[in-house]
């Protein structure tokens, strides 16, 4: 038996469904599934400073309405800007490295704010919270650290801070305004 690869933009048991709907062709992005591939990731998405993030799941990808995913990788010997991510809860799987999420902690009030550091390995989860002031750091000096996201809004939040803080007590965000999406 021969098989042929499928053209592209096809997958070889649906080879009548594209990729993605083309502007103007009746089909609504929301009545079928959508298989974005490694290579299809689309970069241009809100950004910070020493990581990149590479959008997969998102109102312009697919026609997400509550839910946005992507990659993000961390290059050697870096950290990433200090920042929030605005009302989105945020969901993060490490896929490859040891990257470390930095954030304050105070304890509740009982005492001066902490540098927290959660240091993390393949297979692991982190949860952030909305509004949450961190940064991710890659200290190893010659791997990248990649991350998969999954965010509650329909597109990537992120408010660039220039410190980090206790949530509540610092610079106007205890309200939850994001600022500069």
């Amino acid at each position: 038996m021969t098989t042929t690869p499928p053209e592209q933009g096809h997958d070889a048991f649906h080879p009548h469904l594209h990729d993605t709907a083309a502007p103007g062709d009746g089909t609504p992005l929301r009545r079928r599934l959508h298989h974005i591939r490694a290579d299809g990731l689309d970069g241009d998405t809100a950004q910070t400073g020493g990581m990149r993030r590479f959008a997969a799941v998102s109102g312009q990808t697919v026609g997400s309405e509550r839910i946005w995913m992507g990659q993000t990788h961390v290059a050697p010997d870096t950290s990433s800007a200090n920042h929030h991510h605005g009302e989105s809860e945020t969901a993060i799987f490490v896929v490859k490295g040891h990257p470390e999420f930095v954030f304050l902690d105070d304890g509740g009030g009982a005492g001066p704010a902490e540098e927290i550091r959660l240091r993390t390995a393949p297979g692991d989860y982190i949860f952030v919270p909305p509004y949450v002031p961190h940064r991710e750091e890659n200290p190893d000096p010659d791997d990248e650290a990649v991350v998969v996201i999954a965010r509650s809004t329909q597109e990537a939040i992120v408010v660039n801070l220039p410190h980090l803080y206790v949530l509540g007590q610092g610079d106007g965000e205890a309200d939850g305004e994001a600022q500069g999406r």
